[in-house]
């Protein structure tokens, strides 16, 4: 029986943390061992904030799956051409963001799942199956089962339509945007803010309500990390790249320019 790994789905799954790290700076297929090495879960291939073409996220979906870690591509806006194409390059997840309506979430996971669960297109021999040659009606419903879909919540719309949203079928996890929240809340880069303590609280009583799961981005800070894992959010986008690299980099350079004079 041909199976295929979506490692990110089986964590979660199976109750347990799921965590990955977004990609910006990061544009070769060494990247998915790198996760791999360093104990990712999966691999948020970011192009709505990024200039990485198609392509290249292409090569870093396929690196990351052959590596074990799921690739997951944010895609930068709702034409479903977007999420297809690199659902067809080897993708195995998708996250949309700023979403904020039921119907809006059931068009957007339309254009993931292959019929009867939705209307997208087949595309022959897929990435994730390794290119095996398999009956159409397998290779889909595998596909369908194994495919990660990521609702963002960005905006008070989004938090009060937060249960619906988890609600349509295909939806797997709710994903907190903490930055854009708080923008739209009124309260920028307020992380430990009680108001982002409640709607994060809102979102894991949706996802559970609906037997999916929720997440939460852009707080890095380590207790208030601690207090939102314990309030049930276990889909953990846990940095990005570029940040990383800045703060390695920043810290070995103020090392070396103390040794001047020594």
């Amino acid at each position: 029986m041909t199976t295929l790994e979506n490692r990110a789905k089986d964590k979660l799954e199976a109750g347990k943390l799921c965590i990955g790290l977004g990609l910006r700076a990061a544009r070769t297929v060494e990247i998915g061992r790198v996760l791999a090495t360093c104990g990712y879960d999966w691999a948020f291939i970011d192009m709505e904030h990024n200039s990485m073409s198609i392509d290249t996220a292409a090569q870093v979906a396929v690196a990351c799956q052959d590596a074990g870690v799921t690739p997951i591509v944010r895609v930068p806006g709702y034409e479903h051409y977007l999420a297809t194409r690199v659902l067809d390059a080897g993708a195995m997840g998708i996250v949309f963001p700023h979403v904020d309506t039921p119907e809006q979430a059931a068009r957007l996971v339309s254009f993931c799942k292959y019929p009867p669960q939705g209307h997208r297109s087949a595309a022959g021999n897929m990435a994730q199956l390794d290119f095996r040659a398999m009956p159409q009606a397998e290779a889909s419903a595998l596909v369908n089962q194994r495919t990660l879909i990521v609702m963002m919540i960005e905006s008070p719309a989004g938090l009060e339509n937060a249960e619906a949203i988890a609600g349509v079928e295909g939806v797997d996890v709710l994903l907190v945007g903490c930055n854009d929240l708080c923008m739209e809340m009124g309260i920028p880069s307020q992380f430990d803010h009680p108001d982002l303590a409640r709607a994060l609280e809102r979102t894991v009583a949706a996802a559970k309500a609906h037997g999916i799961h929720a997440g939460f981005g852009g707080v890095y800070d380590e207790p208030l990390c601690a207090q939102f894992v314990k309030m049930g959010l276990r889909f953990i986008l846990g940095g990005g790249d570029l940040p990383m690299l800045m703060q390695a980099a920043t810290a070995r350079a103020d090392f070396l320019r103390g040794l001047e004079g020594a």
